[in-house]
Formats: structure tokens, C-alpha cells, sequence
């Protein structure tokens, strides 16, 4: 009888924690937000969300392929980044899938079990 219990591990960085002073990335504290894809966990320094461009998500623009899409992680609440830059985005074939920075730490550890190829840009939650 097989085991159902078991969720594939997932591979690539991982968020073991969430919290007021950042990311927990395996055993490296992230104070600010973070970017995640497959083989990296790299530091975000993103100020709001309503200050976020273009040029903020170049290091994601830059890979090939393209994630499938990007969870966009907007600190403590679910917030909608500006249509314009939504637009600019998905221009490119960048598509944003926005939610809480926690909700979206969780999403990340179980699409990355399945193999799926997303990125992740994870604004801190705050105080």
C-alpha cells in the first residue's frame, strides 16, 4: 500500500518562516524581500508596493525561460500592484499572481513540490 501522507519534497530555496524581521531561507535570516526562484533565493530591496517598477523585477525578466509566473508577495494583506505595471509585466510574458507575503511562502513550498517553474518576489511583512 502506497503512502498518501507524503508530499514531494520540494526542491530549491525554501521559506522555513515568516516574521516581522524577514524570511527565514534554510538557515539564512532575509530582513528585507526576497526573490525566489528554483536555484536562488536572492535579497528584494523593495521599498512599497506602490513604489515597485519595472526595473524592480529585472533579475526575473532576465531568466530563460520566463517563470511561469511570479507570486508576488505583498507584505502583511493582499494588496494589487498599479495596472500599469501589471501590464508592462505581462508585455514581457511576466504574469504576477499577487497575495500576502505568508500565503505566498506557503503557495511557493507547494507548486515547488510538484516541479512547477515559478518565481516568487516576497515584500516583507512588517511590524
Amino acid at each position: 500500500m502506497a503512502n498518501l501522507d507524503k508530499t514531494p519534497a520540494a526542491v530549491g530555496p525554501i521559506v522555513t518562516a515568516v516574521g516581522p524581521s524577514g524570511f527565514r531561507v534554510s538557515d539564512r535570516i532575509v530582513p528585507g524581500g526576497l526573490i525566489l526562484t528554483p536555484d536562488n533565493a536572492v535579497d528584494w530591496p523593495v521599498a512599497s508596493l506602490e513604489a515597485l517598477t519595472e526595473a524592480d523585477f529585472a533579475f526575473l525578466l532576465a531568466l530563460f525561460p520566463l517563470p511561469e509566473f511570479v507570486l508576488l508577495g505583498t507584505g502583511a494583506t493582499l494588496r494589487r500592484p498599479a495596472p500599469a505595471l501589471t501590464a508592462a509585466l505581462e508585455a514581457k510574458g511576466l504574469f504576477l499572481e499577487p497575495m500576502d507575503s505568508r500565503a505566498a511562502a506557503r503557495t511557493w513550498g507547494l507548486l515547488r513540490g510538484e516541479g512547477r517553474a515559478i518565481a516568487a518576489a516576497l515584500m516583507p511583512v512588517g511590524e
